[in-house]
């Protein structure tokens, strides 16, 4: 095999788990523990994989030395790396603890002897110049084991949640600075100036020796952070380690500033006997490479400040998470692309030529991806709505993911040869002249369309008004004083602070408004004027128009209004009939608005404004209990598979994406829901005592949202804390007590919340349950139906009038959607009440009990004390759950309800084929 075909099956690997990251972000919604997945494919596969190429292919030059066992040595190492990424990836993803310890010890053992060669190979080579860069890759192998370590002990899952967030934080740092951060500092001392073109002067070298020290001390601090428990030597570790990157910075910067006179002197050359073509030197190399480290310092400084800031190691290691697409996107594969980009062209070989044209190949439309990646991701990281976090996140995937497809067709140019270009100083598909400025704009233009979509998908989110909102409302025949009367008003506590404001007859009411709390809320004025959603922090001006008379206005979030977040505005003194036709207003500029009761016709069930028409169909007008779904309606699956073979405890690691979506809830009524992953009620977590559960909440709904497991028992003041859209938060527990445990959003208003699809089950089995022929997991709720395709009525929820009571979220599912089991098989039937109001009675109609489990106690186990016992119901309070065993003796359709006649009569029902 020659040199360019074993580099191309190299970086092949390196491109197979990029691809792979890129595929497993498109369908991350869909993936348990996506997020830990697509970090790790990028960094744990692409990165490291070309951390061990590369590194090994530097020191070789720099040394001007073999290593030993040469590329066969290299091909075992990178080998056994990606055999023990994938078993830590499967191991993670199944879960199996055997795979991730067996997959960490391949990955820590590749780069042990990595380490290994590096020193042998610096012992036995000549002295040479650069001999002390080698050092920088030494220092970085040393780093991985440790922090390989560290990551598998944190699998195990059976640390304290303090212990847990300081090993947390000691892993990342140990991989992602001591490891990755560390080989690209080292690397970029002597790939920079071959990108530049510029000379290593011994200023540079200095600089250099001296950055490998200042980085290592950093990183020591932080590793003392750790172990000691004092939280404010991470900080200053971070930023030492920071000034490391700074003095790696400078050198880079000295390099370009000596190398620029030389390349606008080689563009400006022109060739024999006619005008040269304008030669721009590539830009996707040394940008990427440049943003990269920008990337990495701002990266550190805000991973310092996150940790110190939090409330405890627990807390630090649930926000640093919110750091991962910095340092993965903006620093980790922005440096994987930019390195890429510049050593593919020169491993592949072909002669000047087809090098020159490769390098063209990858520089395609370089301009425009490194404004998408690098401002795509500044808005990513900006306090913007989560629809256009969605949107940008797929802008810069786009963008990213191109490397790929350009490095394909590259390695297929280099195979087939190019032609020789016209002018030997003009590459190979080259254009004669690229207008920069204008590539610019092409990328900037493309990221403010994203935006724009990104707002469109959620305005009020974005704080976008109601169309007709800003004027004239409630001013009725009143003529206008020209006087403006300005208002303060907070959102505070569910309350806004006044909640009475005082306007003289024919003022213009502008309302500043502040949202001091911590949840969304917005403020809406009978008239149709508003602030658009405000998360907590922000402000909006609410330009009410002239007022006549008095107006309501309220927050218009499901649920807030009926907590008392209503604001009255009074009208004080005489107000002045306007002329008939109006000109006193049309001289001033105001146009008359609606009245003042305008509003109160238009508004949803919560308070929302409509069109100032008829208001939206109710649901409950189109529910008909006796309907049947049409054919293609596919019951959730209530099947509980079993647990795997008794292992001891493992850890469970699960990603809970709050969406908000339409969903049929009975035939033809269709509801808004807010879910957990997209169903309601939420999926069924299920394992054992002494199981530990991670699971990663992240917010993409347009509210705050929370999340509650009775299944863990944990001061609930952080875990439990309501998060704002776009944010993640970790909560992690372990199950030491077994039940069927319900989980749901905690944030107030709790029953709207939980009203509205925010619920779900934790089976935990007991100790010694035997196993069975069939065991299904069904959750009971109620509905308090909106207008079609709208929320929640929050009222209704307060009455405690559900419009359904339903099983696994749709009215009636298992009467028209049976589940079945055979005659004479055991059944085992799992059952939680999730509320938030009404109790249930767990029934099947012709079926006796010998089993009944309730709230982590058997109230009857195998007939009871004679063995003949029965129960004929399993009773159970809202957020209580247990399960029945029984047996259907022959064939036949067996019916289960809640024996709350009237909640079965709503929907709680369904039914059992027993087949022969």
């Amino acid at each position: 095999m020659t040199r360019a075909s074993w580099h191309v099956r190299a970086n092949a690997l390196v491109l197979a788990w990029l691809a792979a990251a890129a595929v497993l972000t498109l369908v991350h919604r869909w993936v348990p523990a996506a997020q830990w997945l697509m970090v790790h494919l990028l960094l744990l596969g692409a990165v490291s994989t070309a951390i061990l190429l590369w590194s090994q292919h530097f020191a070789d030059t720099l040394l001007r030395s073999p290593a030993p066992g040469g590329r066969r040595g290299l091909t075992a190492r990178l080998a056994a790396h990606t055999a023990g990424a994938l078993l830590v990836v499967a191991g993670l993803a199944v879960p199996r603890f055997a795979l991730v310890v067996a997959g960490g010890v391949l990955v820590a053992g590749a780069g042990g002897a990595q380490v290994v060669v590096l020193v042998r190979q610096m012992r036995g080579a000549l002295p040479t110049r650069f001999r002390p860069l080698v050092r920088w890759y030494v220092a970085a192998g040393t780093a991985l084991p440790v922090g390989v370590a560290a990551g598998v002990v944190l699998a195990r899952g059976t640390l304290s949640d303090a212990a847990h967030g300081r090993l947390y934080v000691a892993h990342v740092v140990l991989t992602l600075v001591g490891w990755v951060a560390t080989t690209v500092l080292g690397t970029l001392m002597v790939l920079w100036p071959t990108v530049q073109h510029a000379r290593i002067e011994p200023v540079d070298e200095r600089d250099g020796s001296r950055a490998l020290p200042v980085v290592a001390g950093g990183l020591a601090l932080v590793l003392l952070a750790t172990a000691t428990g004092v939280r404010w030597l991470v900080p200053v570790g971070c930023v030492v380690v920071a000034g490391g990157a700074g003095l790696v910075a400078r050198v880079m910067w000295r390099q370009r500033r000596a190398a620029a006179p030389v390349v606008a002197a080689n563009a400006a050359r022109p060739h024999a006997g006619r005008t040269a073509p304008v030669y721009v030197p590539p830009v996707l190399a040394p940008a990427s490479l440049a943003a990269s480290v920008l990337w990495l310092v701002g990266s550190l400084v805000a991973f310092g400040a996150v940790v110190v800031a939090a409330p405890g190691w627990d807390a630090a290691a649930d926000r640093v998470r919110g750091l991962v697409a910095p340092f993965a996107v903006g620093f980790a594969a922005q440096v994987l692309v930019g390195a890429l980009s510049h050593l593919l062209p020169v491993v592949l070989g072909g002669g000047p030529a087809t090098a020159r044209a490769t390098a063209a190949q990858l520089e395609r439309g370089a301009v425009v991806r490194l404004v998408l990646v690098n401002g795509g991701l500044l808005l990513f990281c900006a306090p913007v709505p989560s629809a256009v976090r969605v949107v940008v996140s797929m802008v810069v995937l786009g963008a990213l993911a191109s490397f790929l497809v350009l490095a394909v067709r590259a390695v297929a140019l280099a195979r087939r040869g190019a032609p020789a270009p016209a002018h030997p100083d003009t590459p190979t598909d080259a254009p004669s002249t690229v207008r920069r400025s204008g590539a610019v704009a092409v990328g900037v233009g493309a990221l403010a369309l994203a935006l724009v979509v990104g707002v469109a998908m959620d305005p009020p989110a974005a704080g976008i008004p109601i169309a007709g909102a800003a004027d004239g409302g409630g001013s009725g025949r009143v003529e206008a004083s020209g006087r403006t009367t300005t208002v303060r008003v907070e959102a505070r506590d569910m309350r806004f602070v006044p909640s009475r404001v005082e306007v003289p007859a024919g003022d213009r009411l502008v309302l500043e408004v502040t949202n001091v709390d911590d949840d969304v809320h917005d403020l809406v004025v009978a008239n149709g004027a508003t602030s658009g959603r405000l998360a907590p922090g922000e402000s909006a001006r609410v330009d009410v128009g002239v007022v006549g008379a008095a107006l309501d206005a309220w927050c218009s979030v499901a649920g807030h209004r009926l907590m008392g977040m209503t604001l009255d505005i009074v009208v004080t003194g005489d107000a002045q009939v306007a002329a008939p036709d109006d000109t006193a207003d049309d001289a001033r500029g105001e146009t008359a608005g609606p009245s003042a009761h305008a509003g109160h016709d238009g508004q949803g069930a919560d308070g929302g404004v409509g069109d100032g028409g008829a208001p939206a169909p109710s649901a409950a007008d189109l529910l008909d209990l006796m309907a049947r779904p049409d054919d293609a309606f596919v019951a959730r699956d209530a099947a509980l598979d079993p647990l795997g073979p008794d292992e001891g405890s493992v850890t469970r690691h699960v990603t809970l994406q709050v969406q908000e979506v339409v969903r049929e809830v009975a035939p033809g009524v269709r509801q808004r829901l807010w879910t957990f992953g997209g169903t309601a009620p939420g999926p069924v977590l299920h394992g054992r005592v002494g199981d530990r559960f991670v699971v990663t909440l992240v917010n993409d709904g347009s509210i705050g949202h929370s999340i509650d497991f009775h299944a863990g028992a944990l001061a609930p003041d952080d875990v439990m804390r309501t998060i704002q859209p776009g944010e993640t938060l970790t909560y992690s527990f372990t199950a030491t007590r077994s039940g069927m445990w319900m989980y749901h959003c905690s944030t107030m208003p709790m029953s709207v919340h939980i009203a509205n699809g925010m619920s779900g089950a934790v089976v935990i089995e007991p100790d010694g349950l035997a196993p069975v022929d069939a065991q299904y997991a069904l959750v009971q709720s109620e509905l308090y139906l909106g207008p079609q395709d709208g929320e929640v009525d929050a009222a209704r929820v307060a009455s405690q009038s559900p419009d359904l009571v339903v099983l696994n979220g749709y009215a009636n599912q298992y009467r028209d959607r049976p589940l079945t089991v055979a005659a004479g098989e055991r059944v085992r039937l799992w059952v939680l009440d999730a509320g938030p109001n009404r109790p249930s009675a767990f029934h099947v109609v012709g079926g006796q009990f010998d089993t009944v489990y309730r709230e982590g106690e058997y109230t009857l186990r195998d007939g009871g004390s004679t063995g003949t016992g029965g129960a004929q119901v399993l009773a159970l309070q809202p957020a209580e759950g247990g399960f029945v065993e029984l047996t259907f003796p022959e064939p036949g359709t067996y019916p289960f309800v809640s024996h709350v006649m009237s909640d079965a009569e709503k929907g709680a029902s369904g039914r059992v084929v027993v087949t022969p």
